[in-house]
């Protein structure tokens, strides 16, 4: 079975809740995107069962956002609020729940 409907569907979640935080300006995942490339990292971890928030954590900071025309980067977990994190990690499980142990 491919897997490409399952990454599209936890990209569209990741992209619609997720969301870097820029001067309290909130930009989505999805709209920057960066929620295929997450989707692509966590579904493997998902696959091996529930996971916790040192793995969101340790996939967050091996994505590094460009900012500034490249000039600078920071990693995801610099960027995306710990209340946001967390709710990354509910929304991990969940579909996991939902959508890999059916």
């Amino acid at each position: 079975m491919s897997r490409t409907p399952l990454i599209e569907r936890l990209a569209a979640e990741i992209g619609r809740d997720i969301y870097i935080d820029v001067a309290k300006w909130h930009l989505y995942l999805g709209d920057a995107k960066l929620a295929a490339p997450l989707a692509e990292a966590f579904l493997p971890l998902l696959e091996q069962g529930e996971i916790n928030s040192a793995q969101v954590t340790r996939v967050l900071q091996e994505v590094a956002v460009l900012l500034g025309g490249g000039q600078q980067s920071l990693s995801l977990d610099r960027l995306i609020p710990k209340a946001n994190q967390a709710l990354l990690l509910e929304l991990l499980n969940r579909f996991r729940q939902e959508e890999l142990e059916t």
